[in-house]
């Protein structure tokens, strides 16, 4: 029983220790976590991405939904914004005019699913696109959604500009839309740019972040 009792008391010192080594990390790095995170809230709100869900995950279901990415990237919807509110404020405005294009695409191909175009705040995981990474969270989207949209997803983002159709003519996911590496140095501060480029540098420092305001919301 003694032995029992004294294997408790060592493993509650343990764990107190631990908590209290943990939190005196915390507090050291505060100031860093604070700065960070709200850069990140920074980059989160000057975002607009583009999220097309397929009907299924079937070989044509897949095909027709990258012929529709590459018929909205060619579309040139977005060129005209200057910052995040005028790119959702066009969207807004041709939302009308994107689900005509995406359900043009279709029924050129034989497809007869009906398409929706919508401006929503969703909840991203960590995504790799060329050579950024985009940090998990909730960002603005413009989401495309392909007759019952059970089927995976494709992703980037309109605004600002980052994707664009490239040259090669394949339908291979990866390689026929390249990352507008240009456009990431006009639209992203060196801060912004540090944070997409060098992601595992700061995935401890933004998951603390989102958890303490995720406890602050609740």
């Amino acid at each position: 029983m003694i032995a029992d009792e004294v294997i408790l008391l060592k493993r509650t010192t343990s764990a107190v220790m631990a908590a209290g080594l943990i939190l005196t990390i915390l507090i050291s790095n505060a100031g860093s976590i604070i700065q960070d995170g709200r850069r990140l809230d920074g980059l989160r709100g000057r975002v607009l991405r583009l999220h097309i869900l397929a009907n299924s995950d079937s070989e044509e279901d897949q095909r027709l939904k990258l012929l529709v990415r590459d018929e909205l990237l060619r579309s040139g919807y977005f060129s005209g914004a200057s910052d995040l509110s005028e790119a959702e404020a066009i969207a807004q405005e041709r939302l009308g005019d994107i689900e005509d294009t995406a359900e043009d695409v279709l029924r050129e191909n034989g497809c007869t699913d009906s398409v929706t175009a919508e401006i929503e705040t969703t909840d991203f995981t960590d995504r790799v696109y060329g050579n950024i990474t985009m940090p998990s969270g909730e960002y603005k989207a413009l989401r495309i959604k392909i007759g019952k949209a059970e089927g995976h997803n494709w992703w980037c983002v309109m605004y600002p500009p980052l994707c664009i159709p490239a040259a090669c003519g394949s339908e291979d996911e990866e390689a026929d839309v390249a990352e507008d590496e240009s456009a990431e140095e006009e639209y992203f501060d060196d801060e912004e740019l540090d944070i997409l480029k060098k992601p595992k540098k700061y995935k401890v420092r933004f998951a603390i972040w989102d958890k303490i305001k995720s406890l602050i919301d609740d």
